[in-house]
């Protein structure tokens, strides 16, 4: 994240906290050997020296980077500067990469599912919107952590600590990751929890490509947390932890836009979470289906999912209802998330 930070420093915020918190000048006028006045020198006169976030790739900043009594180095400007960055990013990951795969590849036929509410995806991006901020705000101490030099992120490939590993640290991240969050996933479905942190998400059980952040906050962070640990546990590349970042906000969308593409028995796709979605207590992982079939909440998903003519046929529609209302009222309690077929409407809140 120091690569991000130096790249929004250089051509950003060096000029935002100029404009708030600037140097002011020592108050009588700077002379040279000669007795002429000369202008004030910034660069000089700061303590901040600029150390490249990588040898690879790096921001030269400009003179406004030394023009502001918030140098790089502070701490509370750091914290700020990557609650702005982590905010901004994810939103403007979260509406692209949402919205085409919602233009590209969701089938616009679960609109008539039974199960999907009326104005839902106006409803998912509302709860998106309003959590965005506050999952930021948990996640600035990770990143500041790392920028402050605490993690094990290293920069130049000569740099790896094992022969291959810049190979072998992406299905490493991807096994840490999966395992931690199964558990994580499945904690959030204990009936002391539930209710109050995940039953919010579970509200879209035919999720858009909208859904992929419409969390409570604290359940879309805590859902995150291994993806800031891994890399204070185990070495990472510093690209390949940007790339791997971006990749899991592409696959949080994927798995909710309803495009059975998948029907691996190991992959953990759309189709395996839409199960989720419906029937709770199945396919708790985010990559793979090892840790749900280890852990005896495997579930396969229903072929029909995988036929044009049925996916979204009445009969397996029908058959998807009768079976989920059973499932709410083990999970939920009696009638606590009811509505009729294509009515929108919820009866207690959510």
């Amino acid at each position: 994240m120091d690569i991000a930070l130096e790249l929004c420093d250089t051509y950003i915020f060096d000029y935002m906290y100029r404009a708030i918190l600037p140097v002011q000048p020592a108050p009588y006028g700077l002379q040279d050997g000669m007795g002429n006045a000369t202008t004030y020198d910034y660069k000089a006169a700061s303590s901040w020296q600029f150390k490249p976030a990588s040898s690879i790739l790096s921001f030269t900043p400009t003179d406004a980077a030394y023009m502001s009594t918030l140098d790089r180095d502070n701490i509370y400007r750091q914290s700020f500067s990557l609650f702005l960055i982590t905010w901004i990013a994810g939103a403007t990951v979260y509406f692209v990469v949402s919205s085409l795969s919602y233009v590209f590849v969701f089938d616009k036929t679960v609109f008539k599912h039974p199960k999907f509410l009326k104005n839902q995806i106006h409803m998912e991006i509302n709860q998106a919107v309003g959590a965005m901020p506050w999952i930021a705000i948990l996640t600035v101490p990770f990143f500041l952590a790392e920028v402050r030099g605490y993690s094990k992120l290293y920069d130049h490939l000569a740099d790896e600590p094992y022969p291959y590993y810049n190979y072998l640290q992406f299905p490493l991240f991807l096994i840490f990751t999966d395992f931690c969050i199964y558990f994580i996933h499945r904690g959030l479905h204990h009936p002391l929890i539930y209710k109050t942190l995940h039953k919010p998400h579970h509200k879209w059980i035919m999720p858009t490509p909208y859904a992929s952040v419409a969390f409570h906050p604290v359940d879309g962070w805590s859902q995150s947390v291994p993806y800031h640990l891994f890399p204070f546990i185990f070495p990472l590349q510093k690209f390949a932890y940007l790339a791997l970042f971006f990749f899991v906000q592409i696959w949080t969308v994927l798995i909710h836009d309803g495009e059975y593409v998948s029907n691996s028995p190991i992959l953990n796709g759309a189709a395996c979470h839409t199960m989720h979605h419906l029937y709770f207590n199945y396919n708790y992982g985010q990559y793979t289906t090892l840790w749900d079939r280890l852990g005896g909440s495997y579930r396969k998903p229903n072929e029909e999912l995988f036929r044009r003519e049925s996916k979204m046929g009445q009969k397996e529609w029908e058959r998807q209802v009768a079976e989920m209302e059973k499932m709410v009222k083990e999970v939920e309690g009696e009638d606590d998330r009811s509505y009729g077929p294509n009515e929108g409407v919820v009866k207690k809140n959510l």
